[in-house]
């Protein structure tokens, strides 16, 4: 019976085992679901729209083959259309049906008119006048997309390219090579489907368990069946014939009863040798399970384990875990109809990387029109007159960088439109030695990268005011705002001219925090200082000094926080004019080398005035507040120095 329940569990294993090993091979179905894009008319470029992405349920894979180099990137639709505003380009879209077709798609023959995605105030922004962003006219090279800051990501490949996205709605890929060839056309996108096979695992492992029952029945049945066919006691021989007893004699009984007791007995004969091996033995001792018998179990455990081993994640049912409850978290109302921000945490991080990168480069070259590609007003000109500076002096220290290894503050403006705004706080955790760097940075237009116009370092200590999330941006604040702040974005930078003028006296005083008076009362020092050199070196009586502050020509940039106030970068122009006061004196600059560098003369007998550009960001309260308008960030760089003619 242990035979038959043998053979029945090793064909019930091999049942098992074998529809486990087969929902892994032969019952295997698709991984992936294809659909091939048609392109019905080739140009530079091929706009897949999101929902063609999103026809099937999955992360979505996109093939692209063609010869040389190959270009790819998603984005906003509406970005990606305001791009390709201005060229010709294929569009793959769904149909009522939900079939894929192809259309192209002509330029629009008014650069002025409304680009998609842009609201009805903003018209559309031709091309900047950048080389490198201007429309092609016919047979010249088309406009590169590699390298554009609109896209949330993007990749370049040889000869075919493959990459994994799960685009939401919203969103679509740009497909291009360079610009001017032909896009290429085929493209593949597919889908997965579940190929999961949850019952290989327990079908496996219960064929295991059923083949080492076999095994175990298997060799008590060995043993039963050598137990009952062992060695046997052999039988007695033929007996003699019957013979007469003899009586023995009294003599002789009589002495053998005499005989001592204590005597030792005789040595039995020895028995058949032959008998002896064959008799069985008394006792049946019990039988363990030889390392001979022990070898059979272990190859069905090996195997067993081995393809279990082999079985993914996906080869066992998934019991769902209970979902732990979420940490209460601020409430942020998003506003209806709230615009898209202008960047993504990654693109932002990725943009100001690009930013540093080349920051880096114009400066170790004293490139000023490198710079300019992602520099532009107070920022770019302080850097052209550092270039010149370090072009005479090359002891001169590098400008700081910018540091990108934690972007600790985003805040975008929330638009669909241009130009955009962002507002960056980045910080290198690795060196505590370099000051956290608070910029703005602005895109003109779809076609024209991302410019720093204002750069400042934090201050120590400061704390930044609530600001809404990355994901959500904010309101740029455009026009005058006395309506809901302490004081305008247009009169900031002149009531902290008049704080520096004032002093005590400035009906603005009461207005600013301690850090920004002591900024203001820094600079009246300094202006004592340049009047104290006068009167040191003996030229008080032949020489004059006087002194200036006021906004300079570039706008200010604010943006909106969560508790109604404002985040504002002003700048401003502080200028030192020394003239003679005698015909017969002159200037003498004497050791000041930046003055003999940027003058490209030793003295002057008219005078000279030297401008300085400040950069200050301030934390603007809303009105009816408590709150004093805070300093955040201040900046101050040379700009340049001239005689007076």
């Amino acid at each position: 019976m242990r035979f038959v329940w043998a053979v029945v569990a090793f064909v019930l294993a091999t049942l098992l085992i074998g529809a486990g090993i087969a929902q892994r091979t032969v019952f295997m179905g698709p991984t992936a679901q294809q659909a091939e894009l048609n392109v019905e008319q080739p140009s530079p470029f091929v706009l897949v729209d999101g929902a063609v992405l999103r026809e099937n349920p999955g992360q979505q894979t996109l093939l692209i083959r063609g010869d040389g180099d190959l270009f790819a990137a998603y984005g906003r639709t509406a970005d990606l259309e305001a791009w390709l505003a201005d060229a010709t380009y294929t569009s793959i879209t769904l149909d009522k049906a939900g079939a894929t077709k192809s259309a192209l798609v002509e330029p629009v023959a008014d650069a002025e008119s409304d680009a998609p995605g842009e609201s009805d105030a903003t018209p559309t922004h031709a091309p900047t006048g950048d080389a490198s962003t201007e429309s092609p006219a016919a047979g010249e090279p088309g406009r590169s997309p590699v390298g554009s800051d609109l896209w949330l990501d993007s990749f370049s490949e040889q000869d075919q390219l493959i990459t994994d996205m799960q685009l939401p709605e919203g969103m679509s890929v740009l497909i291009a090579k360079d610009g001017t060839e032909d896009a290429p056309t085929d493209i593949v996108v597919s889908w997965p489907l579940d190929a999961s096979t949850p019952w290989v695992g327990p079908l496996i492992a219960a064929g295991g368990a059923v083949l080492l029952f076999g095994l175990v029945m298997y060799v008590l049945a060995i043993r039963h069946q050598r137990r009952g066919r062992g060695p046997r006691r052999k039988g007695p021989g033929p007996l003699p014939a019957t013979e007469p007893i003899s009586v023995m004699p009294a003599e002789d009984r009589e002495r053998i009863e005499a005989a001592p007791t204590d005597a030792a007995p005789e040595p039995p004969e020895p028995s058949d040798p032959s008998a002896e091996k064959g008799s069985a033995p008394e006792k049946n001792e019990r039988r363990v399970l030889t390392p001979r018998r022990a070898r059979l179990v272990l190859p069905a455990l090996g195997v067993t384990a081995l393809m279990l081993a082999g079985c993914s994640s996906d080869s066992w049912p998934q019991i769902s875990e209970a979902t732990p409850s979420p940490s209460p978290t601020e409430t942020v109302i998003t506003p209806d109809n709230q615009k898209p921000p202008a960047v993504t945490e990654a693109q932002a991080s990725r943009i100001l990387e690009e930013i540093s990168t080349t920051l880096e480069e114009a400066d170790a070259a004293g490139d000023i029109e490198l710079a300019g590609t992602r520099l532009e007003g107070p920022a770019l000109a302080a850097r052209e007159t550092e270039y010149k500076l370090r072009a005479a002096l090359p002891d001169r220290a590098l400008p700081a960088k910018i540091p990108t290894e934690t972007i600790e503050v985003l805040l975008p403006q929330a638009t669909d439109s241009w130009p955009r705004t962002v507002l960056a706080l980045s910080k290198d955790k690795s060196d505590d030695t370099v000051p956290p760097v608070i910029l703005t940075m602005t895109q003109a237009d779809p076609w024209a990268p991302y410019k720093v116009s204002n750069i400042a370092e934090m201050q120590a200590s400061t704390e930044v005011p609530q600001l809404a999330p990355a994901w959500l941006g904010t309101s740029l604040i455009t026009e005058s705002a006395e309506a809901f702040l302490t004081l305008s974005p247009d009169e900031l930078a002149g009531a902290f001219a008049d704080l520096v003028d004032a002093g005590d006296a400035s009906e603005y005083r009461a207005d600013f925090d301690p850090a920004t008076i002591e900024l203001a009362e820094s600079i009246v020092a300094s202006r004592g200082a340049v009047t104290q050199a006068l009167i040191d070196n003996g030229a008080a009586e032949t020489s004059s000094a006087a002194f200036d502050i006021a906004p300079s020509a570039d706008l200010p940039v604010a943006l909106a926080t969560l508790d109604s106030g404002a985040i504002v970068a002003v700048s401003l122009v502080d200028s030192e004019t020394i003239t003679p006061t005698s015909a017969d004196a002159v200037i003498r600059f004497g050791e000041n080398a930046e003055a003999k560098t940027l003058t490209g003369v030793e003295e002057s007998a008219n005078g000279v005035v030297t401008t300085y550009g400040l950069q200050l960001f301030f934390s603007v309260p809303s009105q009816g507040s408590t709150q004093q308008i805070r300093l955040l960030a201040v900046h101050q760089d040379i700009l340049n120095v001239e005689v007076i003619k």
